[in-house]
């Protein structure tokens, strides 16, 4: 794609490429006109059929498909006893359904830092550590990993659980193992903008753990054994059998689409870090595979930069200007400025660049341009 192509575009570079992922939609339309004959509209084959193939795609034992993200992380912790009076360990710098799935099980939040990669800082954790903390939640922002195995540690230390919000993480490694398979259960999303995503919302859960599957599995779906009789009080967090649909088809294609990620935040990367300090790039980790569902880096006079970035046609993004134990929802938590200093630091200075699977070289050289320009 030229630069003249698309100079009466909105975006030269675009953040959001769902138009031309779904550009073609002939398969999908094909099976959901097949569903509607078959009126399997509630869970069904085609379900189970995506369960199977991302178990497999993951390496677990079990998968749940299940509405979103966020009823994954709920039903995660519901699943391991989390309720009113537990504490669970997380990080402030998420998006806001980390910590609203710890509250909606009446559970407290409990912030630690961030590292300079936006990740838990593990060496934080036993400090942060009561008599009431029940679960660990790391978080790999922005599809990167937080590091597992000192997490795991302290986990296993104390007799706490761990719940990974791998949301971001779909088709990510971490030392050759794949995104939230390090603890208990590992929580997924196939919201819009993530690598593997569907037309709305959709979310995954993986254990190896029999038993949390079996519970998981009736929770779900109203806590029915059948259709005349329930053995728990459960709600309804199905995935829709239409957006299992799309998953299945897009499943295949999360190599490809970590692959060119990699590639274009490769090519940024190595632009980008001609410009320190004034950008500044994280550590990337030899051993790791990122999905770049968010490619963020530190830039100094951010909103400046957002600001002549989005001039020139460049939809860049900010994730997040707010940390959460500063949000008005966060205030019984009693945290304030000051408390967490990298990811209040972090959050002054980050800014999110498009490095989607559908940008070319003129487009990512056009964007590191503008960003030299600004600077230069």
């Amino acid at each position: 794609m030229s630069l003249d192509k698309v100079s009466n575009l909105e975006w030269i570079v675009p953040y959001n490429y769902l138009p031309e992922q779904f550009n073609n939609r002939k398969d999908i339309f094909d099976e959901w006109e097949e569903l509607a004959r078959s009126c399997e509209f509630t869970l069904g084959p085609k379900v189970a059929e995506f369960e199977k193939n991302f178990a497999t795609f993951v390496g677990a034992e079990f998968c749940i498909a299940t509405n979103n993200g966020t009823d994954a992380l709920i039903l995660a912790l519901k699943a391991l006893g989390i309720k009113s009076g537990d504490e669970v360990i997380t990080v402030p710098n998420s998006f806001y359904a980390t910590t609203g799935a710890i509250v909606a099980c009446g559970a407290t939040p409990v912030f630690i830092d961030v590292d300079a990669r936006y990740q838990m800082d593990a060496s934080l954790l036993e400090g942060a550590i009561s008599s009431k903390t029940r679960a660990i939640l790391p978080v790999y922002w922005g599809g990167a990993a937080p590091d597992m195995k000192a997490i795991i540690d302290v986990a296993n230390r104390h007799n706490l659980v761990v719940v990974e919000d791998a949301c971001m993480g779909i088709g990510g490694t971490h030392r050759a193992v794949s995104q939230g398979r390090f603890g208990q259960i590992g929580a997924f999303s196939m919201h819009p903008l993530k690598s593997l995503n569907v037309m709305g919302d959709g979310g995954m859960l993986v254990t190896d753990d029999e038993n949390l599957y079996k519970w998981m599995l009736q929770y779900r779906n109203h806590g029915m054994k059948d259709r005349d009789h329930i053995a728990m009080w459960g709600v309804n967090m199905r995935l829709q059998t239409l957006q299992a649909i799309v998953a299945n088809i897009e499943l295949p294609k999360v190599p490809q689409i970590i692959k060119n990620r990699n590639q274009n935040a490769d090519y940024l990367d190595t632009a980008l870090r001609s410009l320190a300090p004034r950008v500044i790039t994280p550590e990337r980790k030899s051993y790791d595979v990122e999905t770049y569902s968010l490619y963020m880096v530190l830039c100094e006079d951010r909103d400046e930069l957002v600001k002549y970035l989005k001039g020139k046609k460049i939809d860049a993004k900010i994730h997040y200007p707010i940390p959460l134990h500063l949000q008005e929802a966060a205030l019984n938590l009693g945290y304030k400025q000051g408390s967490f200093p990298n990811a209040e630091s972090q959050a002054k200075n980050i800014i999110t660049l498009p490095v989607h699977q559908f940008l070319d070289q003129r487009q990512l050289h056009y964007m590191v341009d503008c960003i030299q320009e600004f600077y230069l």
